[in-house]
């Protein structure tokens, strides 16, 4: 057995590593060799990296989040090109020899056909969407040098490279990064994956001892695309394997592209080397969509939406240019934005006006709320029914004059901190039961009446919400 694991090793085994745990029982101290580095043992050594072993994953765990840049460095010290230390879990107190032989054949075969096993679990969270393209990406002063700079690593690999793509939630960094995998995957292996589902990959490999095949699948591919990188922060173990792998793709020529929400320089409790890395390459920020480009993209939205709904839809432009206008923090907001009115268009069969469109998009226009009194209350309340402040405020009890009267109450109530007394004096000096009843009246008719809760909902809007109390 012992001859068979020296002929599947890349090299014959060179350090000495009870040597090597006595200097590291005086780097790190008594109390801490005791209790990790001891647990450690080595297992076999390839031509840049080592196996070790220990008897549970929470040691491993352990040793890899505080000491393994320590060890790391130690062991160099006696073997210059090492650039990475692995871990495998004992089983039943014996290492699986077998497992081990395996594990290093496929550091020494380059063939990805060895690693197809594992390449469905991968492919089903290769993100490439075909409706995301460098066609139907909507260029503006903004995005334009991301786009061309996109456009360029897709026609020369490696130009670029990385290619480290910024800005905020919405702003089209992963369309672009879509566009450039859509366009590269037919003559190429194109790995597109999100800083989440990476580490959920290298957490699950390292789980049931297949780092080997999962270091082979990333480092086989020619073009990785990684979206959201910001997720790496404080994940030493993960940010470990990441720049060895970043490192052996950029030596191959392979096209490396980022996404994040902030530029390398600003990334939280990311590892320098990484940072320095990602700076080296050309970096891009994706700034906030001017006017120009925010109406262009609602206009194009608008078009397909007819389309859609075969020419069922018809949003002015007037509304079209107040969307535009309004609406700045990103272009998903935006598309959202409008995605509300043409539903409102849909449900209601009618064109919402400029009144109701701001509030349908009260929340995301941010609307200050309208300094609300009993006079305004009422105003709105007559010019919806129809009918005047005087009638509202006779002793007539016609029930379409009633209805009208008890809403104000109720709105008078809820929107203002006046009295009851007070909000009957309002109403023509009528007593405070009277409030109280019509107050009871609307909540229990709320209950019942969708119709009216549609009333009482749009009235309340538009008393808190319009500008200059328009109706």
């Amino acid at each position: 057995m012992k001859n068979n694991l020296q002929n599947n090793s890349t090299v014959e085994k060179k350090i000495d590593w009870e040597n090597i745990k006595k200097q590291m029982r005086a780097k790190f101290g008594n109390d801490i060799y005791e209790s990790w580095i001891k647990k450690i043992e080595l297992v076999d050594e390839f031509h840049n990296y080592i196996l070790f072993s220990v008897s549970t994953r929470f040691i491993r765990d352990w040793i890899v989040s505080r000491y393994l840049d320590q060890i790391l460095q130690t062991i160099k010290e006696y073997k210059k090109d090492l650039v990475r230390i692995e871990f495998i879990i004992k089983n039943n107190d014996k290492i699986d020899v077998s497992k081990t032989n395996e594990e290093s054949k496929y550091s020494n075969d380059n063939n990805i056909d060895n690693v197809s096993f594992i390449k469905d679990s991968y492919l089903q969270y290769n993100r490439i969407d075909p409706n995301k393209n460098f066609e139907n990406f909507i260029i503006g002063g903004s995005n334009r040098l991301a786009f061309e700079a996109s456009k360029k690593v897709s026609s020369d690999i490696a130009h670029y490279n990385p290619l480290y793509l910024y800005g905020g939630v919405g702003m089209g960094k992963t369309h672009l990064l879509n566009a450039i995998g859509l366009k590269l995957k037919e003559k190429n292996k194109v790995m597109f994956i999100s800083a989440e589902r990476f580490m959920y990959q290298f957490v699950k490999s390292i789980k049931t001892n297949e780092m080997v095949k999962f270091k082979e699948y990333f480092r086989n591919t020619d073009i990785l695309l990684i979206d959201d990188i910001q997720f790496m922060n404080g994940k030493e173990a993960m940010q470990e394997e990441f720049f060895h792998t970043f490192n052996a793709l950029l030596d191959k020529n392979s096209q490396i592209i980022i996404s994040a929400d902030r530029p390398p320089n600003k990334l939280l409790r990311i590892q320098e080397r990484i940072k320095s890395r990602f700076s080296g390459g050309l970096v891009v920020d994706i700034q906030n969509p001017d006017f120009e480009l925010r109406y262009k993209i609602i206009k194009s939205k608008t078009e397909e939406l007819k389309l859609s709904y075969s020419n069922q839809v018809d949003i002015s432009e007037e509304i079209q240019k107040f969307i535009s206008t309004e609406v700045k923090t990103s272009i998903r907001e935006l598309v959202g934005a409008l995605n509300r009115v043409v539903s409102f268009t849909r449900i209601y069969n009618k064109v919402p006006n400029l009144s109701e469109v701001k509030i349908i998009l009260k929340d995301l226009l941010n609307l200050t709320e309208n300094k609300v009194d009993i006079d305004v209350i009422q105003t709105i309340v007559c010019k919806f029914y129809k009918i005047s402040k005087n009638e509202m405020l006779s002793p007539r009890r016609s029930r379409y004059l009633v209805r009208p009267r008890q809403t104000a109450i109720y709105l008078s109530k809820i929107l203002t901190s006046k009295s009851l007394p007070e909000i009957g004096r309002c109403f023509a000096n009528r007593d405070h039961t009277t409030v109280i009843h019509s107050v009871k009246t609307i909540e229990r008719l709320r209950k019942e009446d969708n119709e009216l809760n549609i009333n009482i909902d749009s009235l309340k809007n538009k008393i808190l919400y319009n500008k200059q109390n328009e109706v």
